[in-house]
């Protein structure tokens, strides 16, 4: 079924919205399109031909059918944000005077940790790309970027040449929502960038199809992420880690290993790019040991105490 003309004029002026006002990425706004094309045709077959006639019990409805379907806790939650969006525009626009998603709750959906790679795996895995062959190379200078940055595979596969300030050992990226942000990069993650625009990208980029983009393909373009995922995933079998991993394993590792080394929350945070630190807090499931470590190590009471661990208060 498509939607009513009335409908289709609606949701397209929000994905503008979401494109030229607030900067969303593609694949953001095809998230939120797909949400609100689902909740728009669930109101077109309960015969709710004018979004002003919607109401609190209709949303409801839409959430127990999705329920019933066995959708998890995380798509609920992400559908009734897309909608509450979707309805705000609404009313800033000035197409509705009211917005009946606004006393329905989120759902407290468990939120599972992704994959993390101990030390000896992140090695392992960087150690793979043979660096005899031009691919090779670029290989090892984007997976020690990853690591070594945090990046998303959406910001490593747009980086173009003028944000790697390589004097200052910075990169500038443009995150979600085109907010920009200042990343420090370490010496070994530029040794092998430099080695790849030395020795491999002049050889990728002779028929000047990828621009100034930092990593292209074999065939001149640029790098897509679908690739970087295959590129990861092969290293990984050769490294013989048997981990479901992708692009954001390496985020969700230098995120952990910094923690662990460390960093403060607020300094991951910023380098992530996260606007809300609660949103930094799922990269800190440190073992128990390393956060015994911690408090005997630096809270007052424990180090002035002056007891030994043998002989107890």
């Amino acid at each position: 079924m498509d939607l009513t003309p009335e409908y289709t004029v609606l949701l397209d002026r929000f994905i503008q919205h979401l494109a030229l006002e607030r900067g969303l990425s593609g694949h953001t706004q095809e998230a939120y399109e797909h949400d609100c094309t689902r909740y728009l045709l669930f109101l077109q077959d309960r015969g709710i031909g004018r979004i002003t006639d919607c109401g609190e019990a209709d949303i409801r409805g839409l959430l127990v059918d999705m329920a019933g379907l066995g959708l998890s806790e995380a798509t609920l939650a992400r559908t009734i944000s897309s909608i509450r969006t979707f309805h705000t525009f609404l009313m800033t626009e000035r197409y509705s005077d009211t917005d009946p998603s606004s006393r329905i709750d989120l759902p407290k959906s468990r939120r599972r940790l992704p994959a993390c790679l101990t030390v000896a795996e992140i090695e392992s895995l960087l150690e793979q790309p043979d660096l005899g062959q031009p691919r090779g190379i670029r290989d090892r200078a984007l997976l020690e970027l990853l690591y070594a940055s945090g990046l998303r595979v959406s910001e490593a596969v747009t980086l173009d040449r003028s944000s790697l300030l390589v004097e200052e050992q910075l990169i500038r990226v443009f995150g979600k929502g085109m907010k920009e942000r200042i990343v420090p990069v370490g010496e070994t993650a530029l040794y092998y960038l430099r080695r790849y625009f030395e020795e491999t990208r002049p050889l990728l980029a002779a028929g000047r199809r990828g621009g100034d983009v930092v990593f292209l393909n074999m065939r001149g373009r640029p790098l897509s992420r679908v690739a970087v995922w295959k590129i990861i995933k092969t290293y990984a079998a050769q490294a013989g880690i048997d981990k479901n991993i992708s692009p954001h394993t390496l985020r969700h590792t230098f995120a952990t290993h910094l923690l662990e080394g460390g960093a403060s929350l607020r300094a991951v945070q910023e380098m992530l790019g996260h606007a809300d630190i609660s949103t930094t807090q799922i990269y800190t499931h440190l073992d128990r040991a390393y956060l015994q470590e911690v408090i005997q190590s630096c809270h007052p009471r424990e180090t002035q105490a002056g007891f030994s661990r043998e002989e107890g208060p």
